[in-house]
């Protein structure tokens, strides 16, 4: 059957616009989420967690709809962009006590994943005042994680879902459009790693970083009920040229 369009590698058929306007036209007044929804529990479009894929249909929806293939009742409520309008986080207010010493001497280290918890707000205060790049709302699957020694934390990672199309990554992997369509949920994405401007432990960022990516495949299964096998994370060579 003809293929219409395709939307984040799915090919849509006449078929498919078919039963989206039968469903459509089944629950008239309904809004743009509520038929969201029943297309999702239609079709089984859940993530691995359970939950429904609800912005993921929405945008193949309006994908649709914007090509003349169906017809979306009217936006009933513009709700404000949280990305566009959101607020910066607050300074975090913590020890900053020059911690100059050696691994050994920094003792016991704990990772606490943050997201949903009181502690997200210090995660992000930390990430905004001393991260070059500050902070920025992640969106899709997403975890954040304080490494404390005793009570004081000294090092913050932020892991996101990968981009979609990446093809130095892709070729390493020997992955084709398929292997990267099917897996790509597989790979999580370093997307802010910092260890606290005071915090000055020789060795302390290749220590965290080995043992943060051995936990990370455990913590992703626990909240969003598949793991991942592979990391991935970008550096800027101008600013860490040792890493280039």
């Amino acid at each position: 059957m003809e293929t219409l369009l395709r939307h984040r590698g799915r090919a849509v058929t006449q078929a498919d616009v078919l039963f989206i306007r039968e469903l459509i036209a089944a629950h008239p007044g309904e809004s743009r989420r509520r038929l969201s929804q029943h297309l999702c529990a239609a079709w089984g479009w859940t993530q691995a967690n359970g939950a429904p894929r609800e912005m993921v249909c929405r945008g193949f929806m309006l994908a649709l709809a914007r090509a003349g293939h169906i017809e979306l009742p009217a936006v009933k409520c513009q709700p404000a962009n949280p990305l566009a309008r959101h607020a910066k986080p607050l300074p975090a207010e913590v020890d900053r006590t020059p911690v100059g010493t050696s691994l050994r001497g920094l003792g016991p280290l704990t990772f606490r994943q943050v997201r949903r918890t009181p502690e997200e707000r210090l995660f992000n205060g930390l990430i905004e005042a001393h991260h070059y790049l500050g902070y920025t709302q992640p969106v899709g699957e997403h975890l954040k994680f304080v490494v404390s020694a005793g009570e004081r934390p000294v090092a913050l990672f932020a892991w996101s879902s990968a981009p979609r199309h990446l093809g130095p990554r892709d070729r390493y992997l020997g992955w084709s459009p398929q292997a990267r369509r099917q897996n790509i949920r597989f790979v999580a994405y370093n997307t802010r790693y910092l260890i606290l401007p005071w915090v000055q432990v020789p060795h302390l960022a290749s220590h965290l970083l080995s043992r943060m990516v051995r936990m990370l495949p455990s913590e992703w299964e626990r909240v969003y009920g598949h793991p991942v096998w592979f990391a991935e994370t970008f550096v800027d060579p101008e600013r860490l040229q040792d890493a280039a």
